[in-house]
C-alpha cells in the first residue's frame, strides 16, 4: 500500500537505484506524530513509490489454442479390429473390403479351406498380437438374413437351411476354389453347377433387415452358360495370362491413394464385361458400398480381379470362368456413369492393372 504524502512544490527527491533493494523497517511507517518526522516520512514514501513502480509482473500466457484444440479420433479405428459376418459375405469379400490377404484372414481366425463362415461370426482382422490391418474405408450394405443361416458352397454365407439329424446345419460341398490356378480344360465343356438351375426352397422364412433393399433379379442372377472367349491380345504376368475385361476406352488410370483403387473403362449399359483371366468366382453380389454389382474372381493364391458397377451379374460364386468369358453387363450401379471399375489385387493389395494387361 502506498501512503500519499504532500511535498513542497518543486521539491525533488533523488533515490539511488540500490536503495530499491533495501529492506524498509516497519517502524518508519508507524509514526506517532508528524512533528520532526516529515523529512523521514517523505523519503520513506518516495522509496515505497519507486520500489512499487519497479516491481516486475509475472505474466502467465496460456498455451496456444489450448482451449480450442480438438483431438481427432483415429480414422479406420475399429473396436477390437473385428468384423461381424453378414449374409452374403464370403471370406474373400471380407478380405477384399478390409485390404488384407484372404490367406492371412483365414489363418488369424483358424479357418481352413474351403473357408466356411456364417452370419454372426466375428472375425479378427489382424493377428492377436499385431496391430489392425489397414482398411479400405468401406462398409457393409444392408442385407437379408435368416433365423438359422448355414454356410453354402463351401465358403459362401447362404440363406438356405439344410439340416441333418439333431437340427444341426450342414454345409454343402462346393467346387475346390484352390484349384483356380490350374487352367480350365475347355470352355465349351465347363458347365456350371446344375443345382443352381433348380434352386431349393428355403425351409426357414427370410426376414428382411430394416432398411434392406428388396431382392431383385440382378441380386440373384441365374448362372450363365460358358461363352467362348472373345479374341483379344493377352499378356502373362504373375503366372496368370491376362486380357482386357472390356472393349471401351480407358477413362481413369490407377491411383494408389484412391479409396477404390483401380482403373475405369467407359462404355454403355449392357456392354459385355469379361473375365480378365481363368479363375473361380469367389464373390458375386452388391454388399460392398461403392462398387455396385460386383464380381470377384480368384486366379491363383496370389491374384484376384474385381469388376464393379455392373448393371447385371451373370455368374455365381463357386463357378469356374475362362479368360474372355462374359461374367457381367456394364452399368452404373454405385457410379455416376456407365463404366467398369476394374481392379487387380496381389496378396490382398491393389496393384496397377496396366502393369498386367496387354498393350492395345
Amino acid at each position: 500500500m502506498v501512503v500519499p504524502v504532500a511535498l513542497n512544490a518543486g521539491r525533488q527527491v533523488h533515490v539511488p537505484v540500490s536503495s530499491v533493494r533495501m529492506k524498509i523497517p516497519s517502524r518508519l511507517v508507524m509514526l506517532t506524530t508528524m512533528n520532526g518526522y516529515l523529512r523521514s516520512l517523505t523519503l520513506t514514501s518516495a522509496i515505497l513509490l519507486v520500489a512499487c513502480g519497479t516491481q516486475r509482473s509475472v505474466v502467465v500466457e496460456p498455451a496456444a489454442n489450448s482451449s480450442s484444440r480438438v483431438v481427432a479420433p483415429s480414422a479406420r479405428s475399429a473396436p477390437g479390429g473385428t468384423y461381424k459376418v453378414m449374409k452374403g459375405d464370403t471370406l474373400y469379400s471380407i478380405a477384399f473390403r478390409n485390404g488384407v490377404d484372404f490367406r492371412d484372414l483365414a489363418g488369424w481366425n483358424h479357418i481352413d479351406s474351403p473357408y466356411t463362415i456364417w452370419p454372426g461370426q466375428e472375425l479378427q482382422l489382424a493377428p492377436a498380437n499385431g496391430r489392425p490391418a489397414a482398411a479400405a474405408a468401406m462398409h457393409t450394405a444392408a442385407v437379408v438374413t435368416t433365423a438359422k443361416p448355414v454356410a453354402s458352397a463351401g465358403h459362401v454365407v447362404s440363406s438356405t437351411q439344410d439340416t441333418q439329424q439333431g437340427g444341426q446345419p450342414a454345409a454343402t460341398v462346393a467346387a475346390d476354389v484352390a484349384s483356380a490356378a490350374a487352367p480350365a480344360a475347355a470352355a465349351s465343356t465347363a458347365a456350371p453347377a446344375h443345382s443352381a438351375t433348380t434352386p431349393a426352397a428355403a425351409t426357414t422364412p427370410v426376414v428382411p433387415v430394416a432398411g434392406a433393399p428388396a431382392a431383385t433379379a440382378s441380386n440373384t442372377p441365374p448362372p450363365a452358360p460358358p461363352v467362348p472367349a472373345a479374341p483379344g491380345a493377352t499378356r502373362s504376368n504373375g503366372g496368370v495370362t491376362w486380357r482386357w475385361p472390356a472393349d471401351g476406352t480407358l477413362i481413369k488410370r490407377f491411383q494408389s491413394g484412391d479409396a477404390i483403387p483401380g482403373i475405369e473403362i467407359g462404355g454403355k449399359t449392357g456392354d459385355p464385361v469379361r473375365a480378365a483371366a481363368d479363375g473361380v468366382v469367389v464373390y458375386s453380389g452388391n454388399g460392398l458400398v461403392g462398387y455396385g454389382e460386383l464380381v470377384i474372381v480368384k486366379h491363383n493364391d496370389s491374384y484376384l480381379s474385381a469388376y464393379g458397377h455392373n448393371s447385371k451379374r451373370l455368374v455365381k460364386e463357386g463357378q469356374r470362368v475362362t479368360a474372355g468369358q462374359q461374367i457381367a453387363e456394364m452399368g452404373s450401379t454405385g457410379a455416376s456413369r456407365d463404366e467398369l471399375q476394374f481392379q487387380i489385387r496381389k496378396d490382398g493389395n491393389p496393384v496397377d492393372p496396366m502393369g498386367y494387361l496387354p498393350s492395345r
